[in-house]
């Protein structure tokens, strides 16, 4: 694998961070379980925008036309087991 633009330039490798329940605020936490379960086809309130883009960040939840959704690894996590 050769090493990012990033790496290169400043010689650091980035880390792949595999976030546990404990990293998420309560808010977090709540929202990752209300997308899971609109995923299921419940109906859920909205989803707070700042922590639906801090679970984007953490590849937990993604962008979607119909807000967000939770993604393989949101749900291994809610699972308490890691995605694949």
């Amino acid at each position: 694998m050769s090493p990012s633009g990033q790496e290169r330039r400043t010689g650091i490798r980035r880390r792949v961070y595999a976030p546990s329940m404990i990293d998420l605020t309560p808010r977090q936490k709540e929202a990752l379980q209300n997308l899971a379960r609109k995923q299921a086809g419940e109906s859920v309130p909205f989803v707070n925008i700042s922590d639906a883009q801090v679970l984007t960040a953490l590849g937990l939840a993604e962008r979607s036309r119909e807000g967000w959704d939770i993604t393989a690894s949101g749900v291994a996590l809610l699972e308490g087991r890691t995605a694949s």
